[in-house]
């Protein structure tokens, strides 16, 4: 069984960074697909950042909106995703999650909310 736990939210004013987490119990972390999606109160969820699988550094692809902001990245070594966000913009509250595909399966995180304190 595939667990992926997310830490990291909380409270930020906009501008303010956040980083956020996604701890897997992946045996072979490094070949697979991680992606960050969010979902905003009222709203689909989307994704926000995703790395493609491969051994070694893949290159992340972004939504539009946070292009520049945020920087998703990997620490083969403890099995963890990282979302870096920068300058958050305001109404930006929702519940992040960690995502990825293992043999055709999907599997989600819990999720970790991040709320605008403004």
């Amino acid at each position: 069984q595939v667990q992926l736990v997310e830490s990291g939210g909380g409270s930020v004013q906009p501008g303010e960074s956040l980083r956020l987490s996604c701890a897997t119990s992946l045996t072979f972390f490094s070949i697979y697909l991680m992606a960050w999606y969010r979902q905003a109160p009222g709203k689909q969820r989307e994704l926000v950042a995703s790395i493609p699988k491969g051994d070694g550094y893949q290159t992340p692809n972004y939504v539009d909106s946070v292009k520049g902001r945020f920087t998703a990245s990997k620490d083969n070594a403890k099995k963890t995703m990282y979302l870096q966000m920068n300058s958050l913009l305001p109404a930006g509250t929702a519940v992040y999650y960690c995502y990825t595909e293992v043999k055709s399966r999907t599997y989600w995180g819990q999720g970790t909310q991040v709320t605008d304190s403004d």
